[in-house]
């Protein structure tokens, strides 16, 4: 996948993670996620050598709800419940720092995103857009654990007890933060940073509007 890019790519990584922060706020505040988003995240894992960044996301509109999301915050509305989500977000770019200073953790995690890519080819069905097979979260969730969840600074993850303490939700909880990982990881190869989030945030609000003006049209 090519490194460098500008906005029009880099917006759908950022989109990724800020999806990632919500579908987390979701599954732990409400215990439930948005199907589709939901999917179209934890088979962004799954997309390692996708030709092109919207592909990693089965396309654009695999990330509209973090694109809409980018295109709200960074333009200016906020909510009471964003600043957890900001809380994720940056966190998220966190364990991706610490994932770099790890490359034995980097190659476990290839070697077992490539073992649940063969047992997922298995269970799924390709024309199944709005679902994911319940041994996705399950195996994203297991490989999280072994591998970053090892890593500093842990994600904390807040919500209500009963959604947290369930085991299949926890799962799905993991999973989501596996793809905002994902996406970071994506946002740092196409040329973002922190200090572009904080310093470009106009710009990167604007781009997203568009790409999703581009969705509509």
């Amino acid at each position: 996948m090519e490194q460098k890019s500008g906005d029009h790519d880099r917006v759908l990584a950022l989109a990724g993670i800020f999806q990632a922060a919500r579908l987390v706020q979701q599954l732990s505040r409400e215990g439930r996620a948005e199907p589709q988003p939901f999917a179209a995240s934890l088979r962004s894992v799954l997309a390692i050598d996708a030709p092109s960044t919207a592909d990693v996301y089965g396309g654009a509109g695999g990330v509209a709800l973090g694109l809409t999301l980018v295109r709200d915050k960074l333009g200016g509305s906020a909510e009471p419940r964003d600043l957890e989500m900001a809380k994720y977000v940056i966190a998220m770019l966190q364990l991706e720092a610490a994932l770099r200073r790890r490359p034995e953790v980097a190659q476990a995690i290839r070697a077992g995103l490539r073992t649940i890519q063969a047992q997922m080819e298995f269970f799924e069905s390709p024309e199944d857009d709005e679902a994911v097979h319940p041994h996705l979260p399950e195996k994203l969730a297991e490989l999280y654990t072994r591998t970053l969840s090892t890593l500093n600074p842990r994600i904390m993850v807040t919500g209500e007890q009963g959604y947290l303490a369930n085991a299949q939700i926890a799962a799905s909880v993991r999973a989501a933060l596996f793809a905002g990982i994902r996406s970071a990881v994506l946002w740092r190869q196409l040329g973002g940073s922190r200090w572009q989030l904080l310093l470009s945030r106009p710009r990167l609000a604007a781009e997203a509007a568009r790409r999703l003006e581009a969705l509509r049209a």
